[in-house]
């Protein structure tokens, strides 16, 4: 139970966007790096997979789950890890030159 005498809704709840994902049937490849990743092939996959997410509709649920939880792989809701860090840390993404 909660601390107000509620019991907590359940957790399917919290991730019933995911089921209006524009990347629920592409494969997780297109968003998680391999080992070892660098340069010029990973900048193409994370802009393939930010295309992917910008014609998401759920894109802003997305996009705060994966800050709220610090999800520290990937990307979600059109950022990068390296996007979210900077985010989270209160930087500014433009200035810290990850934006795009």
């Amino acid at each position: 139970m909660g601390h107000d005498g509620t019991a907590p809704g359940p957790v399917a709840d919290l991730w019933e966007w995911q089921f209006e994902g524009a990347c629920r049937e592409t494969g997780s490849e297109s968003f998680y790096h391999p080992d070892g990743e660098r340069g010029a092939a990973r900048r193409l996959r994370d802009a393939a997979a930010k295309e992917i997410c910008s014609s998401c509709p759920v894109i802003a649920a997305c996009r705060a789950h994966a800050l709220a939880i610090r999800e520290p792989f990937g990307v979600w809701g059109g950022m990068t890890e390296d996007e979210r860090q900077v985010v989270l840390a209160g930087r500014d993404i433009s200035r810290a030159g990850l934006a795009g």
